[in-house]
């Protein structure tokens, strides 16, 4: 997989394998991510546990403190919990949503905390030290480009969008710009929430507005499969095809098998989260650099590489 990074991840791993390398007094980094409301958060919380587990069997300087949220609100009050009741020395954060976490994180930032966001992004340039992330642009980019190809002579989808965040709007964009030109037209674009049940009723009131639908752009696996629902129950599943995004493995074997309703697939590995705690750590455990962006480029799954994407131990 294609990355822009700060520096080698070989010097990454030489230096987190080196318990009391560069070490300083105890140092408390706090972690708030949403909680496992669907399946690439939930590989995104398996990974950022495994990553805490391991840096504190490493090194006896670090202490973690991890909280989830199941909305907005929660995020908020976990983050000034963290500032109140344990001094955190630096935050990693995914915004549940990119508005009402960009205040409460400035403030952690205002106090001369070290910041990390992962993913979803900020609606304030400039807050964070770190931004960790896949490559936005290129999801949709990449997609768009998959739909031109599979509809030379253009055709009538739907898109469903996820939560309204910096990254959506990123990917949307980039999709856009994709199939300009193509004759590819877009009936509608409404959020999912990257949640099959909300992608369900989404695709439900897509199907009785419109009659005819060649292909779905749900730009998420979890909200693919919602979708996939929704169209065989209305019967329509011979109609169109479906893009998700993200690698989850039910849908990469999909693909791997043929499914002509699945097709392909685009990567946006939830393990981002460890890269993001795993770096953080480094900033205080070594002289590494590493403000900065790390970006996880984004690559087309299809049949003839699924098996390099299939995991079938993985939590996602």
């Amino acid at each position: 997989m294609k990355m822009k990074h700060l520096f080698g991840a070989t010097a990454i791993a030489m230096v987190l394998a080196a318990p009391g390398a560069f070490a300083q007094e105890a140092t408390v980094i706090g972690v708030s991510i949403p909680a496992a409301t669907h399946g690439w958060a939930g590989g995104m919380n398996f990974h950022a546990q495994e990553a805490i587990d391991r840096l504190e069997a490493t090194y006896e300087e670090l202490d973690f403190v991890l909280a989830t949220a199941s909305d907005p609100a929660k995020q908020v009050n976990d983050i000034e919990d963290m500032m109140a009741t344990r001094n955190i020395d630096a935050l990693v954060v995914l915004p549940f949503e990119s508005e009402p976490l960009t205040a409460p994180v400035k403030r952690v930032k205002d106090a001369g905390k070290w910041v990390t966001v992962i993913d979803r992004g900020l609606s304030e340039d400039g807050i964070e030290d770190l931004y960790v992330a896949g490559d936005n642009p290129g999801f949709g980019r990449v997609a768009g480009e998959f739909f031109v190809d599979q509809m030379p002579d253009g055709g009538k989808i739907v898109v469903l969008r996820g939560i309204p965040t910096t990254i959506d709007n990123e990917r949307v964009e980039g999709f856009q710009q994709a199939i300009e030109g193509s004759g590819i037209e877009i009936l509608g674009m409404e959020h999912g929430n990257w949640n099959r049940d909300d992608a369900f009723t989404v695709m439900q009131d897509f199907l009785s507005k419109y009659p005819e639908i060649d292909a779905v752009w749900a730009s998420d696996d979890d909200m693919a499969i919602g979708v996939l629902a929704a169209v065989k129950e209305a019967g329509r599943m011979d109609d169109m095809w479906v893009l998700g995004g993200a690698g989850m493995k039910e849908m990469i074997k999909r693909v791997a098998d043929g499914d002509q309703y699945v097709k392909a697939n685009v990567t946006y590995p939830p393990s981002m989260s460890a890269t993001a705690i795993e770096i953080t750590a480094l900033n205080f455990v070594s002289n590494a650099p590493v403000s900065g962006k790390f970006v996880i480029g984004s690559v087309l799954i299809t049949q003839d590489n699924a098996e390099k994407f299939y995991f079938p131990d993985s939590p996602f």
